[in-house]
């Protein structure tokens, strides 16, 4: 059996979970996430505790099996306590500025950028150089944050750019120039 497929997924207390078919539903106090699963996959409530089961030890079977597992537990942990993704902007003149439909950014071009936040996601700039993308939905926060990060991605060469909190960005050596 799936190592990760087989483990059960506990429902904390302020969650509901309604299944209905091959739909499920999760409401908590952070919102309301649905995902259909496979065909071949059933899921069960039984109190708090939901399982995932498989119908045979094909490849297929066992792949869906984890995936849909992991994908259940995350709709459980967004609900609850949410995703949070956080953004550094680094540039003389790059800066976030949060508008009612989203952010305004300005990162070098001829113009600025007006990204419109999409339903569920909640888009905060604390600070000109920093943007928290935080939701329920983990893929969907991901998402935005990949997103933002496309618009002006971190260069090699002096650093500028849009890059997540913790990523590295190897630099570069530029020319040596003529001596």
């Amino acid at each position: 059996m799936s190592r990760i497929g087989k483990l059960p997924i506990s429902v904390p207390k302020g969650v509901t979970v309604a299944i209905v078919g091959q739909k499920v539903t999760v409401k908590g106090p952070k919102g309301e996430l649905y995902r259909d699963v496979h065909v071949d996959i059933s899921v069960k409530l039984d109190g708090d505790v939901l399982t995932v089961t498989r119908p045979s030890d094909e490849t297929k079977h066992k792949s869906l099996h984890g995936l849909s597992r992991t994908l259940l537990a995350n709709m459980i942990e967004g609900v609850t306590k949410g995703y949070v993704k956080q953004l550094e902007i680094t540039g003389v003149g790059y800066k976030a500025e949060l508008k009612p439909y989203g952010l305004l950014l300005s990162l070098g071009y001829s113009h600025t950028i007006e990204y419109k936040s999409p339903v569920g996601i909640k888009l905060t700039a604390p600070q000109p150089t920093s943007v928290i993308i935080e939701g329920p939905d983990k893929e969907k926060v991901g998402q935005v944050a990949a997103e933002i990060r496309l618009l002006r991605k971190p260069e090699p060469y002096k650093g500028k750019g849009i890059k997540y909190v913790g990523e590295v960005v190897r630099r570069k050596a530029g020319k040596a120039g003529a001596k």
